[in-house]
């Protein structure tokens, strides 16, 4: 009898520590959320555009809805369709940037195939209706990781806030750096 009731406690151990690590992976697996209208994925691993919540700490998007006249709090911010048609050479996340009120307003897109142009791209728009077609998703979308930082990489983002600034007359320090957006701490420059 004593045997079983060790048995028994045993079970119950392993299965509230199972439990546990269960929980704790699924709230710490989603990389992505997906907005609407479109279902453009957004990253819940950035800080700078998903800041923790303080009291649960689980990332909180800044916008929960992503459309042509979605004005961003920060820029640039990433949002990715993972299985764009318009990516030659694969799925590559797009810059997001507010175009100023003097050039129309409105949300802009930058990837370094197509350069800066409107969101959202011409498939997600319904060919008949005008209205949005949201981009289907693949299974288990915000399990996908996180873009490396060398598919993604410094050059890809500081090109993106140069053609930005560039075309709009936006200071660029204005605008998110590549640390500041994957949550680094700052470069510094050591004298020797």
């Amino acid at each position: 009898m004593m045997h079983r009731k060790r048995w028994n406690i045993f079970l119950i151990m392993i299965l509230t520590v199972l439990v546990g690590l269960a929980f704790f992976t699924n709230a710490q697996a989603d990389y992505w959320t997906a907005l609407p209208p479109y279902n453009v994925l957004w990253p819940l691993w950035s800080p700078a555009l998903s800041p923790p919540d303080p009291i649960s700490g689980v990332p909180t998007p800044l916008v929960n809805a992503l459309t042509r006249m979605t004005i961003l709090p920060v820029q640039p911010a990433m949002i990715w369709d993972p299985a764009s048609p318009e990516a030659n050479n694969g799925p590559l996340p797009w810059l997001a940037y507010n175009a100023p009120l003097a050039f129309g307003g409105g949300l802009m897109i930058w990837d370094q195939y197509y350069g800066m142009r409107p969101f959202p791209p011409d498939y997600m728009l319904d060919p008949l209706t005008g209205g949005p077609l949201p981009i289907p998703l693949p299974l288990a979308y915000s399990l996908l990781g996180p873009i490396e930082f060398e598919e993604i990489n410094a050059y890809h983002y500081l090109l993106g806030n140069l053609v930005y600034a560039n075309t709009y007359g936006v200071p660029l320090a204005n605008l998110l750096t590549p640390q500041q957006f994957w949550g680094l701490p700052p470069l510094t420059v050591g004298i020797y």
